[in-house]
């Protein structure tokens, strides 16, 4: 049975993200996997790593219960806006906060290369913007998917990374955001 951690990153729970996380949810549940999530807008912790990796700060207990999640995940599904060709800060700040040596990644001595310690899972990555999605690919060369892709998911060891990004949402039709909400929840059942 499939590990499926589904992480969304939007602060408004009214928003669009929500709505997909739980198509993929509910396609994710068809296949009989076992499923945890995160909801990062709920999440009670400091999104500002104080020290960097200067000095440690002490992880709140929803983001050790969040890196619990992600080690016992199979498959990580993010779901969130891109916003200035980026995530939205309080996901930047989760990322910050969990994301550290000795957890995802380990520092080698003497030397600026690292081990990754989140091997062996899979990523999908489902991104909504207010701009034509061939726009922000050929236009703005794609930085949010390359950082979250390349630079993040990678780094850690999560090397298969799909990425479904959707848009443009800002003037989108009823029409256009079922047939996304249909395409998400096939992706769960997949488990993709």
């Amino acid at each position: 049975m499939k590990k499926i951690l589904i992480i969304n990153g939007h602060p408004d729970k009214e928003s669009f993200s929500f709505g997909l996380s739980e198509a993929y949810k509910i396609g994710a549940e068809k296949s009989n996997a076992e499923i945890k999530e995160i909801n990062i807008r709920k999440l009670n912790f400091n999104p500002n790593l104080e020290f960097g990796y200067r000095k440690r700060t002490e992880l709140e207990p929803d983001l050790l219960d969040a890196q619990d999640k992600l080690k016992w995940a199979d498959h990580i599904v993010w779901v969130y806006p891109v916003w200035w060709s980026s995530v939205p800060a309080m996901m930047k700040g989760f990322l910050d906060r969990i994301l550290l040596p000795g957890f995802a990644f380990k520092k080698r001595e003497n030397s600026l290369f690292s081990d990754k310690c989140l091997t062996g899972k899979s990523a999908r990555i489902i991104c909504t913007m207010d701009q034509p999605t061939w726009f922000y690919k050929f236009v703005y060369k794609s930085p949010s998917h390359y950082a979250m892709k390349k630079g993040t998911l990678h780094y850690i060891g999560v090397k298969k990374v799909r990425i479904t990004a959707i848009g443009p949402i800002r003037l989108s039709t009823e029409e256009f955001r079922a047939k996304w909400l249909n395409k998400v929840e096939k992706l769960g059942q997949m488990n993709k």
